[in-house]
């Protein structure tokens, strides 16, 4: 689709804003997990696997409102290299946001934990198996670590584009006018 406006509409905004709260929590509580033995272990796993689904769903719809509206075109002046890694990161990013919930569902699968999402049991998507969990628990943290990285990255170039370029880039998502 080719777009003709120079915002992204109120519900991609919206949905932006909403998967940066619920993503920023998740990498917290995923950080969380992982440096502690504590008791508060068992409450933050019990957040981050429903968190997780929630994540899943939300970048499913938002990547599908994305590819039926498209986005507003990046700047004429942007140099072309600058351009090709917004839309690698973009697409980096709705990679992530979508594989990690799903490897950490099959993770979960591989280990018949289960899953619980507002008090529905959601089935198993893999068969048990100790091995398969660990792959995908190292593959769950791996890709979590670069998903913090991108988004360190993603949100150094929000930045450039608000502060710097001032190009109408950071604009084109900002809740506000």
């Amino acid at each position: 689709m080719t777009p003709t406006h120079d915002r992204f509409t109120p519900l991609q905004r919206a949905l932006h804003w909403l998967m940066a709260v619920c993503i920023l929590a998740m990498l917290f509580i995923g950080v969380g997990m992982m440096s502690t033995i504590h008791p508060d272990y068992l409450s933050l796993v019990s957040m981050h696997k429903p968190l997780g689904i929630v994540i899943l769903v939300l970048a499913l719809i938002r990547l599908v409102i994305r590819l039926t509206r498209g986005a507003p075109p990046l700047p004429a002046s942007m140099p072309e290299p600058m351009k090709l890694a917004a839309h690698l990161s973009h697409l980096a990013l709705y990679i992530l946001m979508i594989a990690l919930p799903l490897i950490g569902w099959g993770m979960l699968s591989a280990a018949e934990y289960p899953v619980m999402v507002f008090g529905i049991h959601l089935p198993f998507i893999l068969p048990h198996s100790n091995g398969l969990h660990t792959l995908l628990w190292n593959a769950h943290r791996t890709l979590a670590l670069c998903f913090f990285a991108l988004i360190v990255l993603h949100l150094a170039a929000a930045l450039l584009h608000a502060l710097v370029r001032r190009d109408g880039v950071f604009q084109s998502m900002a809740p506000w006018r």
